[in-house]
């Protein structure tokens, strides 16, 4: 079965080193907790808000050994008002857990994205 896993993340600053740190934090964050191997991944989506320009999400998953999976980078839509400076990643995994058991990771001030998926104890 091919599942999603969601999580957003808030980069400190629009530099390379923000982009990168919270990409791999959030993105190691996802694979832990939900168990996933890397040669169970079908692909990586990521999204970055317009305001984090400085590097591209996708090189955080490489630094995390992910050398083969497919990845894809994108801009969000500009919303006004929106969270600033949030990274999102959506992985496409193989696995045998229902939809249910799926654990989306929404890491910091990003969880008020998402506070129904929030837990009060983020890993």
């Amino acid at each position: 079965m091919m599942r999603g896993i969601r999580g957003a993340i808030c980069a400190q600053t629009n530099t390379r080193l923000g982009v990168l740190q919270a990409t791999t934090t959030l993105l190691a964050l996802m694979l832990k907790e939900n168990e996933v191997q890397t040669d169970q991944i079908a692909s990586i989506f990521l999204t970055a808000t317009p305001d984090l320009n400085a590097d591209y999400p996708a090189y955080g998953a490489r630094e995390l050994g992910l050398t083969h999976v497919p990845l894809l980078c994108a801009t969000e839509i500009d919303v006004p008002g929106a969270m600033p400076r949030v990274i999102r990643i959506l992985v496409h995994f193989e696995t045998g857990k229902k939809q249910n058991e799926i654990r989306h990771i929404y890491h910091g001030e990003a969880a008020r994205l998402r506070p129904d998926l929030a837990r009060e104890e983020q890993p």
